[in-house]
């Protein structure tokens, strides 16, 4: 038995960057000795062990047969006699499929058959071998690495294979929950804006996220958006959200926000009136297709239908404020309206000259918010329920309640 680590580890050793996760691949090894050794059983599709200690993953030395279309077409093959370098040629990247018989101390050498530490120095992503066209995920991986490592390119005959694999549907046969992991994986990283380049360049966001897509060629005023393009403006809303550390869900709300101006009628651009309430429905059939988590599908459609109200709040007046928290559901999930007041700052920074504003919706809004929250709504429904009150006479009660004190909040400014 001979245990190598391999993979990321690797890579961002190599790399100078901070190692969170190992794994290994364990070599001339069966199942049955595994579990003598006390390692835990835990893969489904091919053999992988849990270490009794440290509780890194083990993987048993593998190769892979393409059996069908997608990413499940595949017959794995994990035995004693299969070797750790067949085992890294199935990889996708070289700078993935390097290995090292070393211990947790980082000492050993390197074993790298497909030369991903020169793709390292030389800050290129390259495929390992042909087999990469079998697995539609990869393209997905190579934009996120494109986004982790903003640094690197793609190699151009990379690029040229994944546009290939796209033209014969390839990435038509990805699953909902696959391509959400990735696009979360991407969005959450230091540059997203490279991986929907990468996905613009080899034709995979037309198939994957039209409503993305059709950003891009679609003019909006240069008054408000020196950037013009809607695409471009989209990339410098999803790196603005990575500067302010945003998380997924305003990164998600973000990416969605503007996606009505994609369907605008030509004979009204450069304007895009009414394009909040035809984003929030395409946003419904986007988050519907990947199976967004609920938090971050709520946070998008909030984004999506009063990012313009908010960008234009400093000129409301307190019962139109109170009317936007409500809609918001402000004041019953602030935390949520935290994260749309995020996400509609990097909307606002997120245009050609604007990075270094400032954006005072987010503090006022925020201490509107808490003027209307000083209001104690139990106490009025109490007292309005002694003068035999009820529903909707008690609801304007607070209501009324809260636009006070939001009237008193802004004449105190």
């Amino acid at each position: 038995m001979q245990i190598y680590m391999v993979g990321g580890a690797v890579r961002d050793r190599l790399l100078g960057r901070p190692v969170h996760d190992r794994d290994w691949v364990v070599v001339g090894a069966t199942p049955e000795q595994m579990r003598a050794q006390g390692y835990l059983p835990v893969g489904r599709d091919f053999p992988v062990f849990l270490h009794p200690a440290t509780r890194e993953e083990y993987a048993l030395a593998r190769t892979e047969r393409k059996s069908g279309r997608g990413y499940r077409g595949f017959v794995v093959h994990s035995a004693p006699e299969v070797t750790l370098q067949e085992d890294l040629s199935r990889r996708d990247l070289t700078i993935n499929a390097i290995a090292t018989s070393a211990d947790a101390s980082g000492a050993g050498c390197l074993i790298d058959p497909h030369h991903g530490a020169r793709d390292i120095a030389a800050r290129v992503l390259r495929h390992v071998s042909a087999a990469f066209r079998e697995d539609p995920v990869r393209i997905l991986r190579v934009a996120r690495f494109a986004a982790r490592l903003p640094d690197f390119t793609v190699a151009p005959e990379t690029l040229q294979l994944m546009r290939e694999m796209v033209a014969h549907g390839e990435t038509d046969h990805l699953v909902a929950e696959r391509v959400w992991q990735e696009l979360a994986r991407g969005l959450m990283a230091e540059k997203p804006s490279r991986m929907f380049e990468v996905l613009r360049a080899c034709g995979a966001l037309e198939r994957l996220l039209p409503e993305v897509e059709r950003l891009w060629g679609v003019p909006q005023s240069a008054e408000h958006h020196p950037e013009i393009d809607t695409g471009a403006h989209l990339l410098l809303v999803l790196d603005m959200a990575a500067r302010l550390q945003a998380p997924l869900a305003v990164r998600f709300a973000c990416l969605a926000h503007d996606l009505g101006k994609g369907s605008t009628p030509a004979d009204m651009l450069p304007r895009h009136i009414g394009h909040e309430t035809r984003g929030a429905e395409l946003l419904k059939h986007l988050a519907e297709r990947l199976r967004v988590p609920a938090d971050c599908r709520a946070t998008a459609d909030k984004v999506a239908r009063e990012h313009g109200h908010i960008h234009c709040s400093n000129a409301l007046s307190a019962a139109a404020l109170v009317r936007l928290l409500e809609r918001c559901d402000a004041l019953r999930l602030p935390q949520r309206f935290a994260d749309i007041l995020l996400a509609c700052e990097c909307d606002a920074r997120g245009r050609l000259g604007f990075a270094e504003s400032a954006y005072p919706q987010r503090p006022r809004l925020t201490a509107a918010l808490a003027a209307a929250q000083s209001v104690h709504s139990s106490a009025i429904a109490a007292q309005a329920a002694a003068r035999g009150l009820a529903g909707p006479q008690v609801g304007a009660l607070i209501r009324q309640a809260r636009v006070a004190a939001v009237a008193q909040w802004l004449a105190s400014q």
